[in-house]
């Protein structure tokens, strides 16, 4: 499939590792450029350097303003405009509702969901200026499927796709479309606990239908194809991409994070 990538600029969270690596590099070999952020700096730096001369990282953090304005700002300056850009950066603090503490919860919404909303917004600030991109959000299952101990990045999720509608809908006619993937369990360091431990990561096989996580790749895969011209009448679209989790269930995984210590 021809992408129509050759040329254009991309920007990406969470670019160092997972799913915003992937993404990286699908695009650079598409033969795009990409300005690429993530809170691990060394990383970024270390990983860059086998990326070729169309790449260029830049520490920052999603939840700050200015780091997302500044991501937009290096991109412009080193290939001249920003015409696709995907928010990735996401993470977890997990906690049963009744023992989660403020802190927790808001470090999980602020990343997962106020990062997008800040990227969203300095993006879609360049692409006007330009006439016109295309965002793709990396939410999760999780918008869809709740999960013990996981109210706060399940929330954020929902969020997630919500804003990608909504983002949709304000700058379609300013040549923006705005999609979401929904990726089921994939194998990033993100997920790693699930991996480290043999019984998590069956009790999660057990209800996914296709019988495995996905890769990295899997999950760029689709995000890419939704960047694309070959989605060109898309927007405000969530595509599942999780092995056909979403009509099994997500398992109990009480389990593996314990049971709620407030007990009244």
């Amino acid at each position: 499939m021809d992408t129509g990538f050759a040329g254009k600029t991309a920007v990406v969270t969470g670019a160092a590792s997972g799913i915003g690596l992937a993404i990286v590099r699908q695009f650079l070999a598409a033969g795009g450029s990409v300005a690429g952020s993530d809170i691990n700096g060394d990383l970024l730096a270390h990983v860059a350097k086998d990326l070729g001369p169309r790449f260029v990282g830049i520490a920052g953090d999603v939840t700050r303003e200015s780091d997302c304005e500044g991501l937009v700002s290096r991109a412009v300056a080193a290939f001249g405009r920003v015409d696709v850009a995907f928010n990735v950066a996401g993470g977890n603090r997990a906690g049963y509702i009744v023992d989660q503490s403020e802190a927790d919860w808001s470090f999980v919404i602020d990343l997962c969901l106020k990062g997008v909303f800040l990227g969203m917004k300095h993006q879609a600030r360049q692409m006007i200026r330009q006439g016109g991109g295309a965002i793709v959000n990396i939410a999760s299952l999780n918008a869809h499927v709740p999960m013990f101990a996981g109210a706060a990045y399940s929330t954020a999720k929902a969020g997630v796709e919500m804003l990608t509608k909504n983002g949709a809908l304000e700058w379609a006619d300013q040549g923006i479309r705005v999609n979401a993937v929904l990726p089921g369990l994939v194998e990033t360091p993100l997920t790693r606990p699930h991996f480290q431990d043999p019984a998590r990561l069956e009790a999660f096989k057990a209800r996914i239908p296709m019988g495995r996580p996905a890769q990295p790749d899997e999950i760029a895969g689709p995000a890419l194809f939704l960047a694309s011209a070959a989605a060109s009448y898309v927007s405000g679209a969530s595509l599942l991409v999780d092995g056909a989790w979403a009509v099994g269930g997500y398992p109990d995984m009480r389990p593996f994070r314990g049971r709620q210590q407030f007990t009244g």
